[in-house]
Formats: structure tokens, C-alpha cells, sequence
């Protein structure tokens, strides 16, 4: 796919910064960058519009929102969502479904929700979860540390007869489980590269809670609970700037009828809802959300899974504050989270999501070892045999292993583009999915005397329909079709000049099957169109414009004379 940067390595601030300043001055009429939010370190926050304003502004178009790294270390969503960018503009005139997409929709993209922390990520040995601030620390544990200065924080083994671990016999560098009456032999404890703080040697050793814990999604106000139910959650909801910045902004920006929030890893699709069964929302979303998700699949070769009924390990506790969740059940937009990325199936041990996923811990380390495997072959230079080194707590211990920033969080850089070019496949299509209003006909029927009847066939083009989902209807934040009339130099006699009227279906509620003994067939088609009728008197020739409008569905217009 043609784009006018590389996707070979993972970009920096700096490098998101010029990029985005880059196709801003270049294509002044199709991108803009805004800053969303400044971070506490100081980095902005940005926001890409894309669009064709000679179109049309942005809010009078179907929208549709792209994000990346929510969570810091999961920068391959960045990527993906600056790909996006990168090719829309760049095939912007000679790709005539680019063309046609700026065009007729608007896009925005929030290529980096946390700089400062994905910054970190990229620039020390240092994994976090969303920010590099403190949140709830406390004392005691194994810090994580980069002991031997290669810039990578890997595995740490210590020989103790205490140990529940020992080398693999069969498998050179690799770990498994003591048996449990194994009494003779080297035993180990594993913990990561680090110091240790606070041990009076007595005291089981633990790895240290991390000193930035926060979760930024655990931080929206759908499902948010205390940090006491949901690690990470946050003072209270939105109470980081990063994600107040995003809801402020989709409630402002109306027109966005969908959203894909990038993550990694796992080469999974999820989608909502992620509080309650499946089988408790309502069915026609569901059935929409999943015909989304499979394009995504075609694409990107991901599975698509619902968040409650598959992915949750506990259904008690569920992890909440999501945005997806924030998306759809309070906004009734249909939002997927993209888990970008699968070292488990290229080490050839795919993960059964929904089923094994907490198998026997036996079956984790098989698939562990595997995946080291594959990083020695595949990726050497993300690996690193064990080897001794002096620890000034413990004495001589061993650091090893693979760094999982690029192997396992997010793929080798030589993968990357990969991910980024299935990624920008789906979203186009994804997009293209948004309801999308028409004009279908305009016609006058003279009754003599100066009277014209004007009849409007008003219809939805577009998958979704203009309330988005049953959701949004439930949740009484959908908003009805507004149809005005323009009547020029004639005078209304029926009708108003401006007519609500209501829903319009898209193609994704049209019920559809055939028999065993008969043909395909459409048992019932989708309510996609409604006619609105006016009466008019005019002495003299004139014109008149219907314009229909919809705040997730757009404007379309079209003129007739009398």
C-alpha cells in the first residue's frame, strides 16, 4: 500500500509530530491537527480531521473515530491508526475509494492518547500500562531494573532450594514447573530484572506493584468502580486529562456513528457489550456488530469475540471503565477494540480464546517456551541467552530471555507494516459502513392553478441505520431525520417547511435467508426510505431544495423547478 512515510520502526513523539504537521500544510483542504489535550510533561495530545472541506464541513458528514495507545505500551495501535493517515492523504485523487471517502465522511483520529507514556516506552527499559506518574505506590518488592545495561528489562532467575522452577532438560534456556515431589535438584525463582526494596529476608519476595498503575481504560464513566473493585481506575472517572479529553471531544463531534480502539496483542476483535452477556443487548445490534467484526476477520485474520461472554475471565468482577463500553452503552455507537497482533499463533500455539485461555499453568508455559523459540529464530535480536551477573541483593543470579516490548506486546519491526496495512483495509471498510443519507427522488406533480405537489423519497444508503443501533434508541440519545424545504419564491400551503421523520433503517436490518427448497430470498426489507410530501403555490417559475440531515447520517440535498 502506498503512504508517504515508512512503517519499518515504531515513531516517537517527535516523529508523530511531523508527520501530522507534515499532511497538515501539505493537504490544508483534506487534514487538520488539533491538540486535543496537553499532558502533563507537556506533549500535545493531537486530533486528525480528515475530510474534504470543499465537500462539505466536517459535521455535516457521516463521522467515524480511530484511536491508538490508550495503554502506553501498545504502540503498534499507534501505528495502525497513523497508517490510516498516512494512506488516505497519500491516495487522496488517485484511489478512487480514498477520494470518495473524504469526500463524503469525515475521520478522526487520535493517533496517540498518552504520548508522555508511550514516550517512556519507547525511550527507557521500561514497560507501563498508560502513564508514567505515580499512582497509589507502595513499598516492598522486586522493582523492575535494567541490571546489566542493555536497555532491556528481561526475566531474572535465582537459584534457592525454595524454588518452584527448574531448567527445562529437553529444551536448552527454557523454564517449567518442579514436580511436585521433586526434592533433588537446581530450583529457581523467576521474577524481572530488578532491585529489590525493603527485605528483611524472611518475608516472601513478590514483584513490586508498579508505581504507575494507572489504567486509562479503566478510566471512562461506563462500569467505572474504585480502584478497591478495578485496579487502575483512577481517582474518578475522567479524572485523567488524556481521557477527558476524548469523551469531551466525541461529545462534541456528534456526526461519529462508529468507533475502532486500537490496543495489543492477542489478533482478536472485540466487541460490546462488555457488562452483561451478549444475549441482554439487543439482537439486531449484535447481529450488525458481528458482520463488522468479520470484515475485520477478512482483513486482518482476527477472531471476533464478544468482550463479556469470551473474553472475561471473571464475570463477577469484570474489568470495566472501558471505552468501547462507554461507546455503545451509553452512546449507542457501535465501537470495536482492536487487539492488534498474535505472537501465540505465529509460535504455532494459537490461544483458545474463550475456552483455555486460564487452562492448566502447564500449558501456558508450553506455549511460553514457544514463543521464546520463535524469537530466537525469527527475531534474535530481541533475544538473550541467560547469563550471570551480580546482584547486589541477592548475589550471583542469571537475566535472560526475550524483550517483550517487540515481541510479544507488539511485533518485530520487520512485521509491522503487515499490521498496519490489514489494519487500514478493515477501517475503510468499516467507515464505509456508517449510515449515509440521500435524496432518493424529488418530483412535481402540476395540479393546475399555480398548485405543484412536491413529493421527497428520503432514503439511508448505508449499513448501519441513522439511530446507529437499538441501543442509542433504548438509551434515548438518538435524534430524528430533519427534512427542510427551500421553497423559493413559491408559497407553502401544506407541510412544514422543516419535517422530522424519525429512523431510517440501513441495509443491516433487510432480513434475508432462502428455504431448502427454494431460492435466496428477502423475507423483509429495511424500512430504509420515507416520503415527505408539500403543496405549493407559485405564479411564476421558480425552484425549489429539499436538504435531509442527520447528525450521524449527514446531508443531502437536491433541487427541482416548478
Amino acid at each position: 500500500m502506498k503512504t508517504t512515510f515508512s512503517f519499518d520502526h515504531y515513531y516517537k513523539y517527535s516523529e508523530i509530530k511531523s508527520n501530522l504537521e507534515y499532511f497538515a500544510e501539505k493537504y490544508p483542504n483534506l487534514c487538520s491537527a488539533e491538540v486535543n489535550c496537553v499532558t502533563e510533561e507537556g506533549r500535545n495530545q493531537y486530533v486528525v480531521i480528515l475530510t474534504n472541506r470543499e465537500t462539505g464541513d466536517a459535521l455535516s458528514k457521516p463521522g467515524w473515530y480511530l484511536d491508538g495507545n490508550i495503554h502506553a505500551g501498545e504502540v503498534t495501535s499507534s501505528m495502525c491508526a497513523m497508517h490510516t493517515i498516512d494512506y488516505l492523504l497519500t491516495n487522496y485523487g488517485s484511489d478512487d475509494v480514498c477520494t470518495k471517502l473524504l469526500d463524503q465522511y469525515t475521520v478522526y483520529v487520535i493517533p496517540r492518547v498518552t504520548p508522555d507514556g508511550a514516550e517512556t516506552y519507547l525511550s527507557t527499559p521500561y514497560t507501563l500500562r498508560s502513564a508514567n506518574r505515580d499512582y497509589l505506590p507502595e513499598k516492598g518488592g522486586i522493582r523492575p531494573q535494567d541490571l546489566d545495561d542493555d536497555g532491556v528489562i528481561r526475566m531474572m532467575r535465582i537459584k534457592t532450594p525454595y524454588g518452584a522452577w527448574k531448567k527445562d532438560p529437553a529444551n536448552e534456556g527454557s523454564m517449567v514447573l518442579r514436580d511436585p515431589g521433586e526434592s533433588e535438584g537446581e530450583f529457581y525463582d523467576i521474577f524481572q530484572e530488578g532491585i529489590l526494596e525493603e527485605y528483611d529476608g524472611m518475608e516472601n519476595l513478590k514483584i513490586k506493584k508498579p508505581d504507575w498503575g494507572l489504567d486509562f481504560n479503566r478510566n471512562f464513566p461506563l462500569g467505572w468502580f474504585p480502584d478497591s473493585r478495578q485496579p487502575g481506575a483512577g481517582k474518578y472517572p475522567l479524572s485523567n486529562p488524556e481521557t477527558k479529553a476524548i469523551v469531551d471531544f466525541v461529545l462534541a463531534h456528534p456526526n461519529i456513528g462508529g468507533a475502532a480502539i486500537g490496543h495489543t496483542s492477542g489478533g482478536i476483535i472485540l466487541y460490546p457489550p462488555g457488562i452483561k452477556p451478549a444475549k441482554d443487548a439487543p439482537s439486531d445490534d449484535i447481529k450488525a456488530l458481528i458482520a463488522i467484526a468479520e470484515m475485520g476477520k477478512q482483513e486482518l485474520g482476527y477472531k471476533p469475540m464478544n468482550i463479556f461472554d469470551s473474553f472475561m475471565s471473571d464475570q463477577t468482577h469484570y474489568d470495566s471503565g472501558a471505552l468501547d463500553d462507554w461507546f455503545y452503552e451509553s452512546q449507542g455507537i457501535p465501537a470495536y477494540t482492536m487487539e492488534f497482533w498474535d505472537l501465540a499463533t505465529k509460535a504455532g500455539v494459537p490461544m483458545n480464546w474463550g475456552e483455555d485461555r486460564y487452562a492448566d499453568v502447564g500449558k501456558e508455559i508450553e506455549r511460553f517456551n514457544a514463543c521464546m523459540k520463535w524469537v530466537k529464530e525469527n527475531a534474535p535480536q530481541y533475544y538473550s541467552d541467560w547469563k550471570e551477573i551480580d546482584h547486589p541483593a541477592f548475589g550471583k543470579v542469571e537475566v535472560g530471555g526475550f524483550n517483550v516490548k517487540f515481541t510479544h506486546q507488539n511485533p518485530p519491526e520487520n512485521l509491522l507494516v503487515t499490521e498496519c496495512e490489514h489494519d487500514t483495509k478493515f477501517n475503510i471498510r468499516f467507515i464505509m459502513a456508517m449510515p449515509k443519507l440521500t435524496v432518493d427522488s424529488l418530483t412535481v406533480k402540476n395540479l393546475g392553478g399555480g398548485l405543484s405537489e412536491v413529493t421527497a423519497v428520503i432514503g439511508n444508503l448505508g449499513y448501519l441505520p441513522t439511530n446507529l443501533t437499538d441501543e442509542a434508541v433504548l438509551l434515548n440519545v438518538n435524534h430524528p431525520v430533519r427534512v427542510t424545504i427551500d421553497c423559493g419564491s413559491a408559497v407553502l400551503l401544506s407541510g412544514s417547511k422543516e419535517t422530522e421523520i424519525g429512523d431510517l433503517s440501513g441495509y443491516s436490518r433487510t432480513v434475508t435467508g432462502g428455504h431448502f427448497y427454494g431460492n435466496l430470498n428477502t423475507a423483509y426489507a429495511a424500512k430504509a426510505k420515507k416520503k415527505v410530501v408539500w403543496l405549493l403555490q407559485c405564479g411564476e417559475a421558480c425552484t425549489v431544495k429539499v436538504t435531509a440531515a442527520h447528525e450521524k447520517a449527514g446531508t443531502a440535498e437536491k433541487s427541482v423547478s416548478l
